[in-house]
């Protein structure tokens, strides 16, 4: 089993923890992961799962020069909030379904 799990359906990265692990093992596999997938970039990705704050850090430097806008999902609002933004058409904080 992986030590992340890491899929693309969509416009939506699912991300979760898979064998138990630690983060400095756990970011080497997500960084090798996301380079064979060759993400296709678009206008906006939406990650959703849990990851360690290391994680996400590598995700987000995979991605954000892929997608014009990067969202994370927040359980509490039941939404995607966009945390960064290089495309015109979203905005820092914006709400996304």
């Amino acid at each position: 089993m992986a030590l992340f799990n890491i899929n693309l359906d969509g416009d939506v990265l699912k991300v979760g923890f898979g064998s138990p692990a630690s983060n400095d093992a756990i970011v080497k596999e997500v960084s090798e992961s996301i380079k064979e997938m060759a993400l296709p970039g678009g206008p906006v990705l939406k990650i959703n799962g849990p990851a360690s704050l290391p994680v996400a850090v590598v995700i987000a430097h995979a991605v954000v020069h892929l997608y014009g806008a990067v969202a994370v999902w927040d359980p509490k609002l039941g939404k995607y909030v966009v945390s960064v933004s290089h495309n015109p058409a979203f905005s820092i904080g914006d709400l996304i379904d």
